[in-house]
């Protein structure tokens, strides 16, 4: 391999019975049905340490698979997709267990006004020591979450974003320029907590939020959280390209994936940003083993447990659309010839089976079963999942890589200790940790903890 770059390494997780819309948690090796269990929590962060990951990543949100309006028998009998916690309240919790992993944890931006989210990660900065990042979202299940909060309409996609523009920038003034550095002093001998000529109004007058007052929180290490996007529409792409500092690229076919990565860091660079600055990541599900027939064990073992049905729920609570109602020798293209919801749910999940070689619905079944929202996936011994790995970012441009578990936590015991050494080894972990903030880990920048006022969010 001739590109030595480092690479980040996450794990995605939900505080839920299983990942990836896939069925796993039934399985002898799995032990993620004991999520509600803080001890279980406790231990993957601290194998996740020790390992060397930069970062556990928890996805969230209060939608779940619908079809024809209900919640359909099988996401409730096999846990797809439904039934969750919250997990940003773990964060502490978990910060007190390690020294250095940093947690990522998603929160929409249509929900709440951006300073209650704000003061709310402020907190999760000062608890975890500057270790926190903010996954942007501007919603999942989008049609469940309406019903939920008792919206008579799904918001519009790309008006969603432009709301999440707005969001972001007020909270990201709130953090940045609420306080000056040094407004808080805390002199004892004088009683003086803060300058008050060192806090600042913040007036904000958007066309979907507006503030005027004053940030109570006080500056944390990071100020601003570590900004992460997960979203690779045209309108998710351009968001990226503005605000995200990590972007979580949909892993399709390499090629999709090279083309996604080209394009975001395209874009970054036309908004007067470094490319290289943003990392972009995808989502990796691994099978690895003592050897090569050990990993395809497992392999065979989580794909016998998977169904149509499964498939189903997952893509519905995603896109809005049910497969097993469509015309299976039929392509996605006769949604849209019925006036479906193409469009305003799960685009991404949508875009990719349209077009001039878009598969038929039986295809778009096989294509998903087994792998739901997971990405690429990696069959294997020690040094052929190294190997998979450096080919899918030599190929992609790809910056990092997010583990998808399986039969949790055995999956991430595994590749900690069989894989993890390999690519230290070959020089893709970085050397030794430049700070103890989750900024500086990411960026590879001793020190570089803040934001800083020319990103985009506050320069423009």
């Amino acid at each position: 391999m001739t590109d030595a770059k480092t690479l980040h390494f996450g794990v995605f997780e939900v505080t839920a019975p299983q990942v990836g819309g896939t069925f796993s948690w039934a399985h002898p090796r799995s032990r993620s049905a004991d999520f509600l269990d803080p001890q279980h929590w406790i231990h993957i962060a601290r194998v996740l340490e020790d390992a060397g990951f930069d970062f556990l990543f928890f996805a969230g949100g209060y939608g779940y698979p619908l079809v024809d309006g209900d919640l359909p028998e099988i996401a409730a009998t096999k846990g797809i997709n439904f039934s969750a916690i919250d997990p940003d309240y773990l964060l502490p919790l978990l910060a007190q267990h390690t020294d250095t992993l940093g947690f990522v944890v998603t929160m929409s931006t249509g929900l709440e006004h951006p300073a209650q989210l704000a003061r709310r990660f402020a907190t999760l900065d000062h608890l975890t020591g500057g270790r926190v990042g903010w996954n942007i979202v501007t919603g999942a299940s989008q049609n469940a979450v309406a019903d939920v909060f008792g919206q008579d309409e799904i918001v519009p996609h790309d008006t969603r974003y432009a709301m999440a523009a707005e969001y972001v920038e007020l909270a990201a003034r709130l953090w940045e320029q609420g306080w000056d550095d040094d407004a808080r002093i805390m002199d004892r001998d004088a009683g003086v907590y803060a300058r008050r000529e060192g806090v600042h109004p913040i007036v904000f007058e958007g066309e979907h939020y507006r503030s005027r007052g004053y940030f109570g929180a006080p500056p944390s290490p990071q100020r601003t959280p570590v900004l992460f996007q997960a979203g690779t529409s045209p309108a998710g792409r351009a968001f990226a390209a503005r605000n995200a500092e990590c972007v979580f690229v949909q892993a399709t076919t390499p090629a999709r994936t090279a083309a996604a990565v080209a394009d975001i860091r395209r874009l970054a660079a036309d908004r007067g940003r470094d490319p290289r600055a943003v990392k972009l990541m995808a989502g990796l599900t691994v099978f690895v083993g003592e050897t090569e027939a050990d990993a395809q064990r497992y392999e065979a073992e989580f794909d016998a447990m998977q169904t149509d049905e499964i498939v189903a729920s997952l893509y519905a609570g995603n896109t809005g659309i049910d497969l097993l109602a469509l015309d299976p020798d039929k392509t996605l293209h006769q949604v849209l010839e019925q006036g479906g919801p193409v469009g305003q749910m799960g685009t991404s999940n949508i875009e990719r089976f349209l077009g001039e070689n878009a598969p038929t619905v039986r295809e778009i079944l096989d294509q998903l079963r087994g792998r739901g929202t997971r990405g690429f996936r990696l069959v294997g011994d020690p040094v052929q999942v190294a190997d998979g790995i450096e080919r899918l970012a030599a190929e992609t441009d790809l910056d990092g890589f997010l583990l998808e578990p399986v039969f949790e936590p055995a999956d991430l015991e595994d590749f900690g200790r069989l894989v993890m050494p390999i690519l230290r080894e070959r020089g893709r972990l970085r050397a030794g940790v430049p700070g103890n903030t989750l900024r500086s880990r990411v960026t590879e920048r001793p020190g570089h903890d803040r934001l800083g006022d020319a990103h985009p969010v506050l320069a423009d």
